[in-house]
């Protein structure tokens, strides 16, 4: 074999491992919620695989779950409170909501984020409401790319969601949730729709889940997850589905 037949050889092969590598069906996986509760926090970031934690700002346990995912290896990312359409729950620490103002939401998204060390991307937390907004959600990704380096994960609590297209517009990486694994927390709901996720997967290529710190969810996953590869699925950082500009 001559030099070049060598060469022209090896970019056939380097592509077609490209190729099947790009058809990889792959996933990625969020735990929502963490913060008030170290137990589950903590039992969140050993999961096995690259799942992300999504750590709610100004908790009593967000700084200290949020170094312990970083130091596992895990992405971190600010969980950030949004008003939804049905006013669930008391005000959190770090909500915004409809009558936050420019300055206001600049404010609470910094002091937001200083409590939540390591973030590398924000999702939202509820925000049925907020995120139908053009407003608030182009506010919320100029102090985005002022923090710099953060992508956006769109937690999807309403098909009217806005908050995906007003980040490409304006140049923040970002992606949506398909799959809620535990909105019913039983465990054969939790195993039906990560069996969904699976199937989307294969379809799509690609796909994001989010659970909870529920007993039964992260017991489902520690089992769940280490089976994905004899199963041809890859368990992979959001970072690695995401477009960045």
């Amino acid at each position: 074999m001559t030099l070049g037949q060598f060469r022209a050889a090896a970019i056939l092969l380097l592509l077609a491992s490209q190729s099947f590598a790009q058809s990889t069906p792959r996933i990625a996986i969020i735990i929502d919620d963490l913060g008030y509760h170290l137990s589950a926090g903590h039992r969140a970031v050993a999961l096995p695989g690259p799942v992300a934690c999504a750590i709610l700002p100004g908790t009593p346990g967000s700084v200290q779950l949020a170094q312990a995912a970083w130091q596992s290896g895990k992405e971190v990312l600010l969980h950030l409170p949004m008003q939804s359409m049905h006013g669930q729950g008391a005000v959190e620490p770090g909500s915004i909501t409809l009558d936050t103002t420019r300055q206001g939401l600049a404010d609470t998204f910094a002091n937001a984020l200083a409590t939540v060390p390591f973030a590398v991307g924000v999702n939202s937390h509820r925000g049925s409401l907020l995120t139908r907004h053009p407003g608030h959600m182009g506010w919320l990704m100029e102090e985005m790319l002022r923090a710099g380096g953060l992508y956006f994960v769109d937690s999807y609590t309403t098909h009217h969601s806005v908050a995906l297209r007003i980040a490409s517009e304006q140049g923040v990486p970002a992606i949506k949730r398909v799959v809620l694994l535990d909105s019913d927390p039983a465990p054969e709901m939790v195993e039906r729709e990560f069996e969904r996720l699976k199937a989307m997967a294969r379809e799509r290529v690609l796909a994001v889940a989010i659970g909870h710190p529920y007993p039964g969810t992260l017991a489902f996953l520690e089992r769940a997850i280490p089976a994905l590869v004899e199963e041809g699925i890859e368990l992979v950082p959001l970072r690695e589905l995401i477009q960045f500009p």
